[in-house]
């Protein structure tokens, strides 16, 4: 299993982020991470100076959104949907995806859940409940 460092994490977006702006070809996964940071121009700056990034930390108190955080759980969403795993995520994702008429919404929704079930997981010290999260963008895609 692959566990990058936080270090690696902000790396790896900044240099993506460099090679999308100067028209270098990318890897698969820099393709995607490059059209999630399309849809948040907010996060520009955070992955235009990687030795900021590097040093810089996110605190939830000062309401300010870890943007490489955010593009993780993008990148999480995606490929759990691409393989459907857990499985029935894809099929969840997509009707959250129809009910808001955005793929990007349903992320953003589908994260709460995600970060949900990744906190009671180790809160419990217990493995990551999938059926608790698919429970839980089923309803965010059910509610009005």
């Amino acid at each position: 299993m692959f566990s990058p460092s936080q270090e690696d994490v902000r790396r790896f977006f900044c240099a993506t982020y460099a090679k999308a702006r100067s028209g270098v070809a990318m890897e698969a996964i820099e393709t995607l991470a490059a059209q999630w940071m399309d849809e948040h121009p907010e996060y520009a700056a955070d992955f235009a100076d990687v030795d900021t990034a590097l040093t810089t930390m996110y605190e939830a108190t000062e309401g300010r959104t870890n943007p490489f955080l955010h593009l993780s759980m993008h990148l999480s969403i995606s490929e759990q949907c691409s393989i459907d795993q857990p499985r029935g995520i894809r099929q969840a994702v997509e009707l959250l995806t129809h009910k808001r008429n955005s793929l990007h919404q349903a992320h953003h929704e589908a994260m709460e859940c995600l970060g949900t079930m990744l906190w009671e997981s180790q809160r419990a010290g217990r493995p990551p409940d999938g059926e608790a999260y698919i429970a839980c963008v089923q309803r965010h895609a059910t509610k009005d």
